[in-house]
């Protein structure tokens, strides 16, 4: 029969760093491009054209490229920090 300290993991049954699929740096990652999708998002708010009063803002290079642009690069972002392996990446320096 294995130990706690044989299989890995802790004597209170939480997983040691080691074996933990995501380190510290992929949270980071995961927070900057969360930054940059709520960014994204935030830029394509504004107000609204109803019938009666039309709002030229609706069409504005701010809300129809820049915004989702920087969402689109968010979750690229997020993607990339999510596969990303840091403990690889340090070895090959």
């Amino acid at each position: 029969m294995k130990t706690a300290t044989q299989t890995g993991s802790s004597s209170n049954g939480i997983e040691s760093r080691a074996h933990m699929p995501l380190q510290k740096a992929n949270f980071m990652a995961m927070a900057a491009a969360g930054i940059l999708i709520v960014l994204g998002f935030v830029l394509m708010l504004g107000g609204s054209s109803t019938v009666d009063n039309f709002n030229p803002d609706i069409f504005s290079t701010r809300r129809i490229v820049v915004g989702p642009f920087i969402a689109f690069i968010g979750f690229v972002a997020m993607a990339v920090a999510i596969i990303i392996d840091p403990k690889h990446l340090s070895r090959k320096r």
